[in-house]
């Protein structure tokens, strides 16, 4: 491959990377919340989250080994592996290299999952928004076409609508938090109730001349 070659591969991947890893964030947030009704679902709308992940990760390496071979920025082992060590954008690469680590450990769990606690397992996926996160700012800062304006509504647009179905997704568990923590009042209760009495009965004898009690008539 040429140096120009390699450079629009570098770029493809990475924005391609970045579009899969997106995609099964939103994805994998959609289906933690009723978007696509109770459970059960059906089991192909895991694996397409599955599927995204791991696609996402063949970019990855497809971007940076395209990034290695590319002669017009040289990247060393070191430079491409080892955050900060870079001459070129040492903080944006740094980020991507930590988002790269990152979304190894989320991948690698993942296949692992039915061997790992499921504590262990989700603490590790809630990792993929610190992937998307760093993932987004490295491509805003280090990207080629980060200054192009379709590059900077998809950036836009897509952040929103994470933003938004997160938002969705923790509504109801906040509401229930707060309904957890708040006492019931003690105005609301029957007073009887809370002076530890059942309700009194209530009489449904009617009320007038008919309900007055007959006595026995004197001889």
């Amino acid at each position: 491959m040429t140096g120009e070659t390699l450079w629009y591969v570098a770029r493809a991947g990475g924005l391609i990377a970045w579009g899969l890893l997106a995609a099964s964030v939103l994805w994998g947030v959609a289906l933690s919340t009723r978007i696509f009704g109770r459970r059960p679902r059906p089991a192909w709308l895991l694996d397409l989250h599955r599927y995204l992940g791991g696609l996402g990760v063949i970019f990855v390496v497809v971007h940076v080994g395209a990034v290695m071979a590319d002669t017009y920025v040289p990247f060393s082992a070191v430079a491409t592996f080892v955050p900060f060590a870079s001459s070129w954008h040492p903080a944006a690469v740094a980020l991507g290299i930590v988002a790269l680590y990152l979304l190894l450990s989320v991948e690698l769990t993942s296949l692992f999952r039915s061997h790992l606690p499921l504590q262990i397992w989700r603490r590790v996926h809630y990792l993929s928004f610190a992937v998307f996160v760093l993932a987004t700012v490295h491509g805003l800062s280090a990207g080629t076409d980060r200054n192009t304006a379709a590059m900077a509504i998809t950036f836009l647009v897509v952040c929103g609508l994470v933003v938004l179905l997160v938002a969705v997704r923790v509504a109801p568990l906040e509401r229930r938090r707060v309904t957890a923590r708040t006492p019931r009042s003690r105005e609301s209760r029957p007073v009887a109730a809370v002076r530890g009495r059942p309700p009194a009965r209530v009489s449904t004898r009617p009320t007038g001349a008919s309900a007055t009690p007959r006595t026995r008539s004197m001889a």
